[in-house]
């Protein structure tokens, strides 16, 4: 019984990979490491138990007991990293219903779905920013430990918000079933509150976190660009959140909530969408990341049109904040604000992240500065450049690629035909 037991957790561990054999090497036509400015031709790629041991010039010849990946035709990268995500959902003209009709478990179950998809777009490794708590967490262990196939994942677990502001789990309910949720739900009304939230994120095992320092789009509330935290609360989270060693990252529209984020001295803000240039100044001065998400408002804009696909009280905000994105991306960029690769995946479809790519090159950047904020860039957010974000020896092996040249053509990281993460492979050409 006991031999059997383990036999099982071994398969279960393998689950979806073929596990890298002692040495694996990894022939790249086109090598873009993450951190050279100019792509690396005829590359030997070297992983051995998980991590990259070397690169070599040339096509080395494997030995008997090597394990030979030939993508002389491919482009090589580095894991791609999205900052934005919410795999426990993924946005329908239902989901304000379906909260009062699905239970955890069913946000679990497609989030299995959403972790898969994203992985084999060649996500390796994603910031997943608020969900109910408990499922994405969950997922992160199961991605973890083997049971399930998707990527790794740093979840903020719930996001933390103001009574009745964006993220305020009871927005848009009744008198009769909306309560007085607390630090422990999210809500936080001063100080001693936003102390005790972060410090509830701890326990609940979050890795990070996030907050709503203005109001939101999407949710059921009249402005998408108030600010809704006051100074101190904001300064009383990022306090806290030092002392625990979390990032601290930031949902904001509206200009004034931005302010008082970078000057509490957030890590990161999301979305962004009426930055000023003032906003952008303080965000350099401080190292501030932005994370655009353009592809999310991109989605809400078009969904805006429609008819029937939003709330009344949504569609506006959707119609004024998603396409003005765009136009932010275009000015921070020209104006150095570091940014990092981040899509709002779970608004947008799961697996369609690599659009956001395209959406960066319109508004500016070189595709090679966009992959670099998809890799390099956004492990430095996460503060795991020491072991991700590049290929380079001693580094985590997470490979993936794409036939063609994306430098030319960026579309293509929308094709990804090859995933390895942790040396293991998810994902092949046929």
């Amino acid at each position: 019984m006991r031999i059997s037991s383990m036999l099982m957790l071994a398969a279960l561990v393998v689950v979806g990979a073929s596990v890298a054999s002692a040495r694996t090497l990894v022939h790249a036509g086109v090598l873009i490491d993450g951190i050279q400015s100019k792509p690396l031709l005829k590359r030997t790629i070297v992983v051995e138990n998980g991590k990259f041991v070397e690169i070599v010039k040339g096509f080395l010849e494997p030995g008997p007991e090597d394990e030979l990946i030939d993508l002389k035709d491919h482009t090589v990268l580095p894991g791609l990293m999205d900052m934005h995500t919410h795999l426990n959902s993924e946005m329908s003209k239902n989901n304000y219903i379906q909260q009062f009709q699905l239970a955890p478990a069913d946000y679990a179950m497609r989030s299995v779905a959403h972790a898969r998809r994203t992985l084999r777009a060649g996500f390796t490794t994603v910031r997943d920013l608020g969900d109910d708590g408990t499922v994405v967490r969950a997922l992160r262990d199961a991605i973890r430990d083997g049971y399930v196939e998707g990527p790794r994942i740093f979840t903020a677990g719930k996001s933390l918000a103001t009574t009745g502001g964006h993220a305020d789990p009871t927005n848009g309910f009744g008198p009769a079933i909306q309560g007085d949720p607390g630090p422990k739900e999210g809500v936080v009304n001063g100080p001693a509150d936003a102390r005790k939230a972060v410090r509830q994120r701890y326990k609940d095992g979050a890795d990070l976190i996030k907050l709503t320092a203005t109001g939101g789009v999407l949710s059921l509330a009249k402005s998408g660009q108030n600010p809704q935290f006051t100074e101190k609360e904001l300064e009383a989270i990022v306090e806290t959140a030092k002392d625990y060693d979390f990032t601290v990252a930031v949902h904001a529209h509206g200009s004034e909530g931005m302010k008082r984020a970078v000057l509490a001295g957030v890590t990161s803000i999301e979305h962004g969408t009426y930055m000023t240039e003032e906003v952008m100044t303080l965000m350099k001065e401080r190292g501030t990341y932005y994370v655009p998400t353009i592809l999310a408002g991109v989605f809400v804009g078009e969904k805006a049109a429609l008819d029937d696909y939003f709330p009344e009280i949504v569609r506006p905000k959707a119609a004024a904040i998603g396409p003005q994105i765009h136009e932010t991306f275009r000015k921070a960029y020209k104006a150095g604000v570091k940014i990092a690769f981040g899509t709002d995946s779970g608004v947008s479809g799961h697996g369609e992240n690599a659009r956001e790519f395209g959406y960066m090159v319109e508004g500016g950047m070189s595709a090679m500065e966009a992959i670099q904020a998809a890799t390099i860039e956004a492990a430095k957010l996460l503060r795991i450049d020491d072991r991700l974000g590049s290929v380079e020896g001693g580094k985590i092996a997470d490979l993936v690629a794409v036939p063609g040249d994306p430098l030319e053509h960026v579309e293509l990281l929308e094709k990804v035909d090859f995933v390895m993460k942790e040396g293991a492979v998810y994902y092949r050409p046929e």
